[in-house]
């Protein structure tokens, strides 16, 4: 209890100190960059994870020192606007199997010798087994493990992997994801499937899947489990068969070698319920005096959040059985640090704006963007009012050639100049035309928003627990707002507004990859059924085809579409000049378009 209060008393006792200290004429200072970075990547911070107590921590932080700078706050009088997301995913209590071999019934031991997979749908039945070799069904291989045999109404059982395993480069790879082999089954007509380890690539793996949620909502009234080997082999001795002979028959083949159990039944319940919590972004902003230009805003932003103790377990490191606080002082308490400079500076000449500016500290950017994404689809002002988006992350490395990269510099056809005209530090700049690049700014440049985004570089620290305060260059960091701060403040003087070049580039990330593009941007943190689209590439199919933005697409060609999995699986069966016509629900209605497909 007495190292609780000491904790709550120096928290209290730094806030305040900040919140008191003023200045007449504020400079970004390494002084002030390394006060803010020991504090947001302390270990009390324990990495301010999303919807942690920590993150709130660092939210209230954020948010006292906005006020100590004079700015306002922008969400219906709070610094705060909240949103809901989805931490992770739990198994109820109506998770269970059973098997049923010549009249005798064995009941599974659910997270030891089965578990639900997290994007299995809830359903409860009982049924025959069908085994489908891999579960892969690729017209454009020549291949389908379901060529000959009827699953509707029963449940497959297919192997990990594919038939190329020992292949570094395999065409087997884009079909080979648990979700993909699921939606295959879902849409032959079977119920659900079941995962087994086969005895290759390897003999002595047969680890159950972890339950970790991947960002996508569930396939809808389909149940999705792993088995342990053992079990799968008994069944296949029971009926004569050989599970390690039939792989590696498949293997040598490439041609199926299904098999139905007509005598075998399951009885199976499946249940994954979403552990729903809310993150909390932090706006402020100052409002500009010349009396036509105020309207007008800029928005400055940078993400809070990072990995907490390995939440998201990204680099699996441990100190004995425990995981490790991941401070993330790059990324990104360097970014976080950058907008609360930038934030005091302009705010100590607030008077002399033209044009109004926001301060936008947002969370959720590690679970996908979604705190920016949320305020672009849920903005305070009018999104056509913000000029332009500078961003910061990771922004704490400069290294010795001082090398700079800036994404989104082809993003206006006045950024060029501009970043080269401020470059009084001796940069050595690398430009990126295009506004995607996975941080905030991504949400922005998905609506028309000219973007800039600073970055100087990943290294061996990147989302590791070595990614510690001490590493950060002070100097150059402070090199580097002082940059932002000056192509900040020529945008909220010139009479002009940036005009906004639409760059051509993927909008998709951490999905499996296409031939052809429908050029549409997803929604992310949309977790309802099927694919919502936030905007669409102007000239792209997608536009062409009459899609807008909100449609959410449920049906892609034949391919029932549950999440942007199952869309993007659907897309990659198709080829440049092949029309599609794809179902959307518009406005509580369903409204059918077709497309004709381009190369990606």
């Amino acid at each position: 209890m007495k190292k609780i209060l000491y904790i709550i008393c120096a928290f209290v006792i730094t806030t305040i100190s900040f919140a008191q200290k003023t200045w007449s004429d504020p400079q970004i200072t390494a002084k002030d960059i390394k006060a803010h970075i020991f504090y947001l990547a302390s270990d009390e911070m324990k990495g301010r994870f999303t919807g942690t107590d920590e993150e709130r921590m660092a939210g209230n932080y954020i948010k006292v020192q906005f006020q100590s700078y004079g700015l306002s706050p922008l969400i219906s009088g709070s610094y705060f606007q909240e949103f809901p997301f989805i931490e992770k995913v739990e198994l109820t209590g109506s998770n269970t199997l059973s098997t049923k071999i010549e009249g005798k019934q064995k009941s599974l031991q659910v997270n030891k010798e089965f578990i639900t997979a997290p994007f299995s749908g809830k359903r409860n039945f009982s049924t025959n087994l069908v085994f489908a070799g891999y579960g892969i069904s690729a017209s454009k291989l020549n291949y389908d493990d379901y060529d000959g045999i009827d699953v509707s109404g029963k449940v497959v059982v297919a192997l990990r992997y594919h038939p190329e395993h020992d292949s570094a480069k395999s065409e087997f790879d884009r079909y080979a994801s648990y979700r993909q082999k699921a939606s295959a089954a879902r849409d032959k007509g079977a119920v659900g499937i079941i995962f087994v380890n086969g005895y290759l690539p390897r003999n002595d793996e047969d680890q159950l899947m972890e339950l970790r949620y991947d960002g996508a909502g569930s396939i809808k009234d389909f149940s999705v489990l792993q088995v342990k080997r053992n079990i799968i082999d008994d069944i296949f001795k029971k009926e004569g068969f050989n599970l390690a002979e039939i792989q590696k028959n498949i293997d040598g083949s490439k041609k199926p070698s299904s098999i139905e159990f007509p005598k075998i039944k399951v009885t199976l319940s499946t249940e994954v319920k979403e552990v729903e919590k809310v993150g909390r972004n932090v706006v402020a902003y100052l409002e500009g005096t010349d009396p036509l230009l105020k309207s007008e805003y800029i928005v400055v932003g940078a993400h809070y959040d990072h990995l907490g103790i390995d939440q998201l377990k990204t680099s699996s490191m441990y100190k004995g059985n425990d995981p490790q606080i991941h401070n993330g002082a790059d990324d990104n308490a360097s970014g976080t640090t950058g907008l609360l400079e930038l934030a005091e500076k302009f705010g100590a000449h607030k008077n002399e704006l033209k044009r109004s500016i926001i301060f936008i500290a947002f969370s959720g950017e590690e679970l996908g963007l979604l705190g920016s994404s949320y305020f672009t689809n849920n903005p305070p002002i009018a999104m056509d009012k913000i000029v332009a988006m500078l961003n910061m992350d990771m922004v704490g490395r400069l290294n010795e050639e001082k090398s700079l990269t800036v994404i989104g510099a082809g993003t206006s056809s006045v950024w060029k100049n501009l970043l080269d005209e401020k470059n009084k530090y001796d940069f050595k700049l690398t430009l990126s035309d295009g506004g995607s690049g996975g941080s905030d700014h991504q949400a922005f440049t998905n609506k028309n928003i000219p973007v800039l985004f600073f970055f100087t570089g990943t290294h061996t620290d990147y989302h590791k627990p070595s990614d510690d305060a001490e590493k950060i260059n002070l100097d150059g960091q402070s090199d580097v707002i002082n940059y932002v701060y000056s192509i900040a403040d020529a945008i909220q003087q010139s009479e002009n507004r940036p005009d906004f070049v639409k760059v051509e580039e993927p909008a998709q990330r951490n999905v499996p990859r296409s031939r052809v593009t429908v050029g549409t941007v997803p929604e992310f943190g949309y977790n309802g059924n099927g694919y919502k689209v936030s905007g669409v590439t102007e000239g792209g199919p997608a536009a062409k085809g009459g899609m807008i933005a909100g449609d959410i697409i449920i049906k892609f060609g034949s391919k029932t579409v549950n999440n942007i999995y199952d869309f993007m699986y659907a897309m990659g069966e198709y080829s440049p000049g092949d029309k599609v016509d794809v179902v959307v629900q518009r406005d509580g209605k369903e409204v059918t378009l077709n497309l004709e497909l381009i190369t990606k």
